[in-house]
This record gives C-alpha cells, sequence and structure tokens, in this order.
C-alpha cells in the first residue's frame, strides 16, 4: 500500500462534474496527515472528510468501517518502519534494532494510529512482512521452533506496547517525537522505613527514561536470543 503524496494537501481526487471523488490512497494519505496533528488521540471520521473536501460517508464505500480504516494506517506505517532498515540481512542485530527505533518513531509521528498498535491486528501486508522479517532475523540468530516464536513474539509484544505508551505520552503532552520523558512524574514520595529500597536507588529512579527504557527492552530480547542460540 502507498500514501498519496502528490500535493501539499492529501485532498480526493476531482472529478469533472467538480465533485471530489475518494480512492484508498488519498484517505490514508488524509488520515496520516491528521494523526500528525499535535494534540491528536484520534481520528474522526467526519475530520477526515473534511480533510478531503467530501462527505465523510464517502469514506464508507472503501472502508467497511472505522475499525477497517484504523488497521489500513497501522499497517501503512508499519510498512513504512520496515522501509526505514537499512542493515544487511546478516546483520540481524543491527536489523532488529533499526526496526524497533524505527516503528517508535513512527508512532510517536502518528500517536492516534500507534496506541491502536496493542489492541488492532491488521492482517495486512505491512504486518506480514514484518512478522517475516522478525523470524527471519531471529532465524539468523540461530532459533528455531518454539524458541525462534517465542522471542518474535516477545519483540512484537514490547515494541507494540511501549511504543504505543510512548506515542500516547508525547501526544499528551505535546512533546516532540525525540523528546524522552522521565519514567516518574514528580518527586518519590516513599517512607525511607517502609520503602528502603526506593530511598536507596531513588536519584536513579527519577533518571529514568521511557525511550531509554524501550531500546533497554529491545537489547535484552536480543541478548536473550544470543544467549538461548548459544552465540552469546
Amino acid at each position: 500500500m502507498t500514501t498519496a503524496t502528490s500535493s501539499s494537501s492529501p485532498r480526493g481526487r476531482r472529478a469533472v462534474d467538480g465533485r471530489t471523488r475518494l480512492d484508498r490512497e488519498s484517505i490514508i494519505a488524509a488520515g496520516l496527515s491528521l494523526a500528525a496533528r499535535p494534540g491528536t488521540v484520534s481520528i474522526s471520521v467526519r475530520e477526515l472528510g473534511a480533510q478531503l473536501g467530501a462527505d465523510p460517508t464517502a469514506i464508507y464505500r472503501h472502508f467497511s468501517n472505522k475499525q477497517s480504516l484504523m488497521r489500513s494506517l497501522l499497517d501503512e506505517i508499519t510498512r513504512m518502519s520496515l522501509e526505514q532498515v537499512t542493515a544487511e540481512p546478516e546483520d540481524w542485530k543491527a536489523r532488529l534494532t533499526q526496526l524497533s527505533i524505527a516503528t517508535q518513531e513512527l508512532f510517536a509521528t502518528y500517536p492516534a494510529i500507534g496506541i491502536e498498535a496493542s489492541v488492532l491486528t491488521t492482517n495486512g501486508p505491512g504486518e506480514l512482512d514484518v512478522i517475516e522479517f522478525i523470524l527471519d532475523a531471529f532465524s539468523r540468530a540461530g532459533l528455531s521452533g518454539d524458541e525462534l516464536v517465542r522471542h518474535y513474539a516477545l519483540l512484537g509484544a514490547h515494541i507494540l506496547s511501549s511504543a504505543g505508551a510512548i506515542a500516547r505520552d508525547r501526544s499528551e503532552r505535546g512533546g516532540d517525537v525525540g523528546d524522552p520523558s522521565l519514567w516518574f512524574e514528580g518527586p518519590l514520595l516513599a517512607d525511607p522505613a517502609r520503602h528502603p529500597l526506593i530511598i536507596s536507588v531513588a536519584p536513579q529512579l527519577r533518571a529514568l527514561q521511557d525511550r531509554e527504557l524501550f531500546l533497554l527492552g529491545v537489547e535484552t530480547i536480543i541478548r536473550s536470543a544470543e544467549r538461548t542460540a548459544g552465540t552469546g
């Protein structure tokens, strides 16, 4: 699936009678444009119709319902994340890291789509390509069978849930895509007598950042794959 990028505004195609005729590509492009607006945590079909200069009900000629539209939007940014991987297939660790970072950044760029990732399965070409990509990477690490599937599922769950949470936070705070956010907001008001360990590492806890933890999770899963395959 590709997005319509031939003009500065993702409009539908104008027919000779002056009415706007939509296609899936222009709708997807308009959805991405809406999702990238600061503070947007959901996409309205009415807003999407206004963005396209068309009757919102016309969108349902191309997508059976709102969930179908969101699946297609999610599948599109999933495809986009795969396009950003530049490492060679043999460098499986770099490829998984690049995919993870690209997904997190795209979710933060399009938070209204990214936050849906933990509850939607697209069953689209983008999702299937990414599943094959991750399985191929872990296969090159030396995994097979159950361990191959477990590590795919572990990495996939980590990317979708953590990247989606970061996307929601960025949208609510209005921060830039690459801005880190502290894991704990405000002071840790712990009782030294009851929570001595919290007090002992309070500065480190307050310094934790969500993107740093996201990357640490990816690194930990990669190391687990190496240990399981007997190469680490």
